[in-house]
């Protein structure tokens, strides 16, 4: 009973964590449509410290979806372990990914294409050699880990760099480098994800009729908790408004797994009791979402499909005369050919205007290209 108990409650996690993906990964595409409509209108940006995102619905659509998205996701932790519900985040990659290219027409060419495969192949492999967290079944149980040395001195240094981000480093560069903002979302989300599943053990226990609401950890973890995610929304509302969303959700898949992971590790023990062959693959795994990640971020501005790259093939198939192509193009490759091309062609469309790129990245102001 035990054993059918455990995977009733793995598909139950699994489930709920394949549709927390879906939601987060439209909520961003929501708010960034918000936020975009309010620079159109000249209101100031949440990157410069705007908040006039509160009064458009289609920011509140798109906090009500991730809501429903985090929801999901807090009931995951419930039932899984955050090994296996932390990777699986890499579907809101590419949703948000697929539904930018249509609704926010940010393109998603060949490489990033490629890039959110591979960033689902190696969360299934890490879903695969998952290591096994501890049981944990009560808050007695959780008080204990969290109290225990290697955690306290991983908590005390995320709070570190999380303030010195956000009051040293922010206000200098959180405008011109994508990391600051999301690099504080990351590291907060690890303490996050902490409390998320000592809440969820409580309601657990609430739910078999235990008494938690006198536990001063119930409350303890739930402030955190708040704390913790308002502070991951502001953040990640700045990085959306100043740096494109197709950056901005899968380096923060990155950071966050990575934070994730590490708390994980440090707070349940989990790596002590793998195997050589988990530890590979889990690794492994993780090193697969990065070169994806690198795929959508090294190759953004190229516009190369497989379609424009068999065109590129004929022509060099075709051949040139023998005594060699003109202006010394014969020493390189179609494929190279075809990248300078393209991002020739890209910056002439930025030339005549796209309907988004006329958004400044860099400085937060709406400028004419």
């Amino acid at each position: 009973m035990g054993q059918d108990r455990g995977k009733y409650d793995f598909y139950i996690g699994l489930g709920l964590a394949i549709s927390s993906s879906i939601f987060i990964g439209g909520s961003f595409i929501l708010k960034k449509k918000g936020l975009l409509r309010l620079a159109r209108k000249g209101s100031m940006r949440a990157g410069q410290g705007g908040h006039a995102y509160l009064k458009e619905w289609l920011w509140w659509a798109g906090l009500l979806s991730m809501g429903a998205g985090e929801a999901a996701n807090f009931a995951a932790y419930a039932f899984a372990p955050a090994t296996l519900v932390t990777p699986l985040g890499a579907l809101s990659v590419l949703v948000s990914a697929v539904l930018s290219s249509y609704f926010l027409s940010e393109r998603l060419n060949l490489h990033g294409k490629l890039g959110c495969l591979l960033s689902i192949l190696g969360s299934t492999a890490m879903v695969i050699h998952a290591p096994q967290e501890e049981e944990i079944s009560r808050l007695e149980h959780m008080a204990q880990k969290l109290v225990d040395p290697g955690f306290v001195v991983f908590a005390t240094l995320v709070i570190i760099v999380a303030l010195i981000f956000i009051f040293v480093v922010g206000p200098r560069h959180g405008q011109t480098n994508i990391m600051v903002y999301i690099t504080i979302c990351s590291v907060i989300g690890a303490l996050s994800v902490s409390c998320v599943k000592g809440l969820g053990i409580a309601i657990k226990e609430a739910i078999a009729g235990v008494s938690v609401v006198g536990n001063p950890l119930f409350w303890i973890l739930l402030l955190a908790l708040v704390a913790c995610v308002s502070t991951q929304i502001n953040y990640l509302n700045k990085a959306l408004d100043i740096f494109n969303t197709s950056l901005v959700t899968p380096i923060y898949y990155v950071f966050f797994t990575t934070s994730v992971l590490t708390c994980s590790a440090i707070l349940f023990k989990e790596w002590e009791h793998m195997g050589t062959a988990d530890v590979i693959g889990t690794l492994g795994g993780f090193l697969t979402i990065i070169v994806g990640i690198f795929l959508l971020h090294a190759f953004k501005d190229v516009n190369v499909s497989l379609s424009s790259l068999a065109v590129s093939m004929r022509k060099d198939d075709k051949g040139t005369p023998a005594g060699g192509a003109p202006n010394g193009l014969a020493s390189h490759s179609p494929y190279e050919l075809l990248l300078r091309s393209d991002s020739t062609e890209d910056m002439e469309d930025r030339e005549v205007g796209l309907p988004f790129d006329s958004l400044s990245r860099r400085n937060g102001v709406m400028t004419s290209s």
